[in-house]
């Protein structure tokens, strides 16, 4: 591989941008190249970070740029086609979370990645979250003991649905931040998730417009024996002071960590309109540095890719993710409990 890893990117829209900036910023990467089938955005986004190429066809993009690895920042639904194009082509692939939203689209890129030779990663930040990691620390010291039961609630405002996304109405919470939330807890359990019971409500958003669910509350039973809650929804009131609304428990046989993520009340801020808790946590940047964990996730990708070393996230832990939040979705439609296929 040479001396600076060349990236390409594949979605011009405000992740994309965060991408670039973060390749641009990483001492050993290089954006080379950026595509979107909306041609105005790649050139505006090429224009805005001096990134030499643009596309409107990936394929072209993976035929003609000199990337390395490409970045598949697209909406959730649109991932599998560019992946397993990019993997024909020999490129190794970032793809932001979820894997897929299907079943044959989370088999038929896992056997892309392995029948091309090319590694890949899905962005699954949590992993890298300063109070998740340290914690996990703890778990893996044994200083809680076996892992008996957990609970993770993360929830957005209503703005991520209505304003945020424009297609969120193609979408789900569970993809959207329920991946997170599941990847986290198999990470603390070191388990795979056997069977789910979810219920499930809807009026909300759709009385604003946005033909979604609104809400999922989820009991999530593991292979060894724990047990988890999950509550995902993007229904809090905009005048939440943070977008996210993040807690997080894990109960061991020893001992117990409990996590607030959502006020950390380090800063806040005051004004005649609002109240409103900075985001000094998952993405922000300093002195035009990008910072946060949302953004180590992506640099990390790189580091590894150079270094040799395995990801933090394997494609396992993300085509597991999917396959269990698709078990999710017939357990909430059904009312019935469902055991997860993988």
């Amino acid at each position: 591989m040479n001396s600076k890893l060349k990236m390409a990117i594949v979605g011009a829209g405000i992740w994309g941008e965060n991408h670039a900036k973060i390749y641009q910023a990483h001492p050993f990467c290089e954006v080379v190249a950026v595509c979107d089938e909306k041609r105005e955005k790649a050139q505006a986004l090429a224009a805005k970070m001096k990134i030499p190429q643009w596309y409107d066809s990936y394929q072209e993009m993976f035929k003609g740029s000199g990337c390395d690895a490409v970045a598949i920042v697209t909406p959730d639904f649109a991932h599998a086609a560019a992946a397993i194009k990019a993997a024909e082509y020999g490129k190794h692939v970032l793809v932001e979370k979820p894997l897929a939203t299907t079943r044959e689209d989370v088999f038929a890129m896992t056997e892309a990645f392995e029948k091309n030779k090319v590694r890949a990663m899905v962005d699954l930040h949590n992993r890298w979250s300063p109070a998740f990691n340290v914690a996990h620390q703890s778990v893996e010291r044994g200083e809680l003991g076996v892992p008996c039961s957990g609970y993770m609630r993360l929830n957005d405002i209503k703005w991520v649905a209505t304003d945020m996304l424009p297609w969120a109405a193609k979408s789900s919470i569970l993809w959207f931040l329920g991946s997170h939330s599941l990847d986290t807890l198999r990470w603390f359990f070191d388990d795979e998730v056997k069977r789910v019971y979810s219920v499930s409500r809807e009026g909300i958003l759709k009385g604003c417009g946005v033909d979604t669910v609104d809400a999922y509350l989820t009991t999530l039973e593991f292979k060894k024996g724990g047990i988890a809650q999950m509550e995902n929804g993007w229904i809090t009131p905009n005048a939440n002071p943070c977008v996210n609304d993040m807690k997080f428990s894990i109960l061991g046989d020893k001992g117990m960590i409990s996590l607030d993520m959502s006020n950390h009340n380090m800063i806040q801020k005051y004004t005649d309109e609002k109240v409103a808790i900075p985001d000094i946590v998952v993405q922000h940047s300093i002195f035009d540095y990008p910072k946060g964990f949302a953004f180590e996730s992506i640099r990390s990708f790189v580091d590894c890719l150079l270094s040799g070393e395995p990801f933090h996230v394997s494609i396992t832990d993300a085509a597991n993710t999917s396959l269990a939040i698709l078990a999710i979705m017939e357990s909430a439609k059904t009312r019935l409990p469902v055991e997860v296929r993988y």
